[in-house]
């Protein structure tokens, strides 16, 4: 299916009135929103001409190939992020689209290559938008895990350290802190992770 085609069909939305869209994600977006979990996706300088409106749904998508990373729904703009995702606090633009996500895939984000991704913001046939979120399939189980993050700090009291490593998680945050992971009661299985991916942490492992 094309944009064109998805322009045309999706436009009418469903019997209940609410339509189907598609948004695109800039590659940096995307890697921002895949390393810290928000609730909401929130974009600016978006044209008026197609805007989605509260209630619709949404699939979100990045390119290159195209893969869909997550479903929500339109809400009415609150808060937004910052020109850095990552920091959640600022007031919400004029303008700005927030999507609540209702399903997060960006970990494992499925194809979408029969759509054309050539406009940030596009409609969906409901048919379309149903058959990309029938490809996630049910939400996987949830479960606890135990996530650590172990840094040596040098330091005169131990307030001071507490300081000092709060400045340097948000100094050098996900991309260059290794997080340790573990399900709950099996800390044997612990693995580590760097920019969202699995990393191995021994040296001597590499050798």
């Amino acid at each position: 299916m094309t944009t064109e085609t998805a322009h045309r069909a999706g436009a009418a939305g469903n019997a209940d009135g609410v339509r189907s869209w598609a948004v695109l994600l800039p590659a940096e977006r995307y890697e921002a929103e895949r390393l810290v979990h928000h609730d909401s996706l929130e974009l600016t300088g978006l044209s008026d001409i197609a805007r989605p409106g509260p209630g619709d749904q949404v699939a979100v998508l990045v390119d290159a190939p195209p893969r869909l990373v997550a479903l929500g729904r339109v809400s009415a703009p609150g808060r937004r992020h910052r020109e850095d995702p990552d920091d959640p606090q600022s007031p919400a633009e004029p303008g700005t689209l927030v999507v609540a996500y209702t399903r997060r895939a960006f970990d494992e984000p499925v194809p979408a290559d029969l759509l054309t991704l050539d406009e940030p913001v596009f409609a969906l046939e409901p048919a379309a938008f149903r058959a990309l979120a029938d490809q996630l399939g049910p939400p996987p189980a949830r479960r606890t895990w135990l996530v650590s993050l172990d840094l040596p700090i040098e330091a005169g009291t131990p307030a001071e350290a507490v300081g000092l490593f709060w400045s340097y998680v948000q100094e050098l945050g996900p991309r260059e802190l290794p997080a340790f992971v573990s399900p709950a009661g099996d800390e044997l299985a612990m693995q580590a992770f760097v920019l969202g991916e699995q990393a191995n942490q021994d040296p001597e492992e590499d050798d």
